[in-house]
């Protein structure tokens, strides 16, 4: 099924292969840099999907979950965080900030589509 998914994403290199690998499975990629502009993206697109980085300049990623998650439209929307943040208790900081998911980089392009299926997909929404 093709969706449409919102990458949250301030690296170059980072959102060419995330989009690559997301459009080569028939998604519509919408990019945003940084996080004023993901949410407000997200405000008025309505994606099926968000992809958050956590280490974003201005705004980190823990408090564009929260803001997203305070949109009433977006609550059930699911959002994965995909980070190099792997440290001991960061899976579940982003848990408690309202991400769905947790993916870390660098990420596997052989795995990382399913990995957000499963997470994002397969799994009732966030409340």
């Amino acid at each position: 099924m093709n969706r449409t998914i919102l990458l949250i994403e301030d690296n170059e290199q980072n959102r060419y292969l995330a989009t690559f690998l997301l459009e080569q499975r028939g998604h519509r990629v919408v990019a945003a840099v940084d996080g004023a502009a993901g949410i407000a993206a997200a405000a008025t697109l309505q994606p099926d999907l968000i992809l958050l980085d956590i280490q974003l300049p201005r705004m980190d990623g823990y408090a564009v979950a929260r803001a997203l998650r305070a949109i009433e439209s977006l609550r059930a929307t699911p959002i994965i965080a995909v980070t190099s943040y792997a440290m001991v208790g960061d899976r579940e900081k982003s848990l408690a900030a309202g991400c769905t998911g947790y993916i870390e980089k660098p990420i596997n392009p052989e795995t990382f589509i399913s990995e957000i299926e499963r997470i994002a997909f397969a799994a009732p929404p966030a409340p």
